[in-house]
């Protein structure tokens, strides 16, 4: 049997959020360039296995919700010389997400 999330989303599309700042050693899924930065969800992908804690054992095969989020170029790189208005979209899983 699939495991199933009952828990809601814990954000909704158009919420600002920033991504949470940790530096651990191992397997980890998001840029360094990201952590701190407040970014925009987009989009709720839905629920899916951790691949972080799954790498560590430690999931069991649990579901947790998967967003993607937007941030302006500018922000990440003030030198980037592309439009103003181009963002960057990245999956992020919702453990990395705080208010």
């Amino acid at each position: 049997m699939e495991p199933i999330n009952h828990n809601p989303a814990k954000y909704k599309i158009g919420d600002t959020v920033n991504v949470a700042i940790r530096y651990p050693i191992g397997h980890y899924r998001v840029p360094f360039y990201l952590r701190g930065k407040q970014v925009q969800v987009t989009r709720i992908l839905g629920t899916y296995v951790n691949p972080e804690e799954e790498a560590f054992g430690r999931n069991a095969g649990n579901k947790t919700w998967c967003y993607l989020i937007s941030i302006n170029q500018k922000e990440l790189w003030p030198a980037y010389g592309g439009k103003e208005n181009d963002r960057l979209e990245i999956e992020v899983f919702e453990p990395w997400l705080e208010h």
